[in-house]
């Protein structure tokens, strides 16, 4: 199977262990992340790991991923299924759209074997 797929797939299962450590070690030095809470990019393994912390200081995301595909400029594409919950475990909600638990596209490019831009997508 692909070696950035499989790169793919440990970073998943270390970000729902929260395992920074094990996510930053596939991501380039001068990575640029999407930011999915404020929106925008975050830049290098610092601010990463600053993102995440934050994050999970105030939400338990997990995301599933189902289906991976490369596109026809080279990026990988993963369809994820991302369940957002409370710190309690809780679903969250919003009022417009249901419980948070959706599909979305994970946008990957790698350089050098390691994934130098992540970007979110929606799932059509």
């Amino acid at each position: 199977m692909d070696g950035d797929i499989e790169t793919l797939k440990r970073i998943y299962i270390s970000f729902n262990a929260r395992d920074i450590d094990g996510v930053l070690a596939s991501l380039a030095e001068d990575v640029a992340w999407a930011n999915g809470m404020d929106g925008g990019h975050v830049h290098g393994h610092e601010a990463v790991r600053a993102y995440w912390t934050r994050q999970w200081s105030m939400i338990s995301p997990h995301v599933e991923p189902l289906a991976f595909h490369r596109t026809a400029d080279g990026a990988i594409v993963a369809e994820v299924r991302q369940s957002i919950r409370d710190l309690q475990g809780n679903p969250l909600q919003d009022q417009t759209h249901g419980l948070k638990d959706k599909m979305i596209g994970h946008v990957f490019r790698f350089r050098d074997g390691k994934v130098a831009r992540f970007d979110i997508q929606d799932v059509a």
